[in-house]
């Protein structure tokens, strides 16, 4: 009898996984799975506390409905990816597995873990069967007529679109039950990990939940998704990011609920739901441009020259910037959300990293790094794609030359401070009309705010940016 072994990563699912649909096919197989846990690796990759408790909370999860259909799931924990070849070898020799299967991950050393296995089951009958699930298309895939990968997004997308136009997209049900568990096969208890974790506050966690939330959001919200997503107030985007970086959720998932709601999501580029798809696509973009370009996952820039641009080392503004504590109501209040909750909303994201980066000119990979220790959604080609294009350092990026005033962004997207306020109690006296500049309204009115004076003058830091870019150009 053929034992196929399936090995989980950041795809923590039963449904639309296809990994574990293929290694189901075969009736007579036995199936079993693994989860390996690498505390100092996330560590490396500044993984945040509350990322750790969602992964936990949904391999528990798995767990269970993994034994619904009878497939037990082993856990192993150990330091680093380094060990984690001999494990799968271990276990494969333990139960004689026939094939490994397993869903690619794009990041390099994630990469390098998964040749290492290749290389330790060389020698062995084992077949490995490697799987493009986390994406629409396989990275390499999607192409320029002259067969390179797209520098900018708005092509892409139109490429993505039309090939996705032109071919069904499976979404792989949930496998049938097997018809007994793997004999000699216990299901492992999932310790917790050697690792901080930190509750997430009200965040339905588990495969059904995450499924119920996308249901929700499709067929009530997403209508309204481009009139309402940059205003952080409004409880207007998907909250799916942490799914999706667990891959609690699939991106096809996701496309079939959407087309099941709006059959003509492709060709209504106008819509709300061809908004949040073309989000979708962000995402897709910034995965292959991950696997095309290894420097992105070694802490380099997409455009070589900006790595001359002399960033200022100043420890009390980058604190400043951390804790919500610059003068500037929008980056404060933002900076807070995220450190309260562990997430933050997209136009806040770009807010507060133009403001480190632009305003405070320190090296945006201090924030990267801070921002996937804290978000409950931290994925390496997300975050780093962000962050790139907020630097002016990647691949379809802002220009340099284009900085985000937070003052001007603060009236535009919280005209009324109604979000500011949820974070920044301090403020409470200072009218709407005001919010944006308290100061200079305490000032006038005699008033003492328990809040910080702006730690820059945004028009100042903006000519001495443009001239260190200009410098390093």
């Amino acid at each position: 009898m053929a034992t196929h072994l399936v090995w989980f990563r950041h795809d923590l699912r039963v449904t639309d996984n296809t990994a574990l649909y293929q290694a189901c096919q075969d009736d007579d197989a036995q199936v079993i799975a693994i989860y390996i846990a690498t505390p100092k690796q996330w560590h490396e990759h500044h993984m945040s506390a509350r990322q750790a408790w969602l992964i936990e909370q949904h391999i528990q999860h798995l767990q269970k409905s993994l034994a619904e259909l009878n497939i037990p799931l082993l856990y192993r924990q150990t330091e680093t990816f380094d060990e984690v070849a001999p494990i799968i070898q271990a276990v494969c020799q333990q139960y004689q597995v026939s094939d490994l299967f397993y869903n690619k991950q794009y990041q390099w050393n994630e990469r390098q873990r998964d040749k290492a296995v290749t290389a330790h089951l060389a020698n062995t009958d084992v077949r490995i069967q490697a799987f493009d699930d986390a994406v629409f298309f396989a990275p390499g895939s999607v192409l320029t007529g002259a067969g390179k990968m797209y520098q900018v997004y708005t092509p892409f997308r139109h490429k993505c679109c039309e090939q996705l136009s032109s071919q069904n997209t499976t979404v792989y049900a949930k496998p049938k039950k097997r018809i007994s568990a793997a004999l000699s096969v216990t299901t492992d208890s999932i310790t917790p990990f050697s690792y901080t974790t930190q509750r997430v506050v009200d965040f339905p966690t588990g495969e059904p939940r995450a499924l119920s939330c996308l249901r929700d959001f499709c067929q009530k919200h997403v209508d309204r998704y481009l009139q309402q997503r940059d205003y952080p107030a409004l409880d207007a985007t998907s909250h799916l990011s942490a799914y999706l970086a667990l891959g609690v959720l699939s991106v096809r998932q996701c496309f079939a609920r959407l087309q099941m709601e709006y059959p003509d999501l492709l060709h209504a580029t106008s819509s709300g739901a061809f908004g949040w798809f073309s989000q979708l696509l962000w995402r897709e973009f910034y995965l292959h441009l991950l696997f095309m370009y290894p420097k992105l996952s070694k802490n380099k820039p997409f455009i070589d020259w900006t790595e001359r641009v002399q960033w200022r080392e100043n420890q009390a503004d980058f604190d400043a910037w951390k804790n919500g504590l610059t003068g500037y109501p929008i980056v404060d209040a933002a900076m807070r959300q995220l450190n309260q909750t562990g997430w933050m909303h997209n136009r806040l994201r770009m807010i507060v990293a133009s403001f480190l980066v632009k305003d405070l000119l320190i090296d945006w990979h201090r924030g990267e790094h801070y921002f996937m220790s804290q978000l409950i959604d931290g994925d390496l080609a997300l975050n780093n794609g962000g962050w790139q294009w907020a630097a002016s350092t990647g691949t379809d990026a802002a220009p340099y030359f284009r900085i985000f005033n937070p003052t001007t962004q603060g009236e535009r997207f919280d005209p009324n401070g109604q979000f500011i306020r949820q974070y920044l109690p301090e403020l409470a006296l200072v009218p709407d009309e005001a919010i944006h500049q308290p100061h200079k309204w305490a000032q006038s009115h005699q008033v003492k705010l328990d809040y910080p004076a702006p730690i820059v003058c945004h028009a100042k830091a903006r000519l001495y940016t443009l001239a260190a870019f200009k410098a390093a150009r």
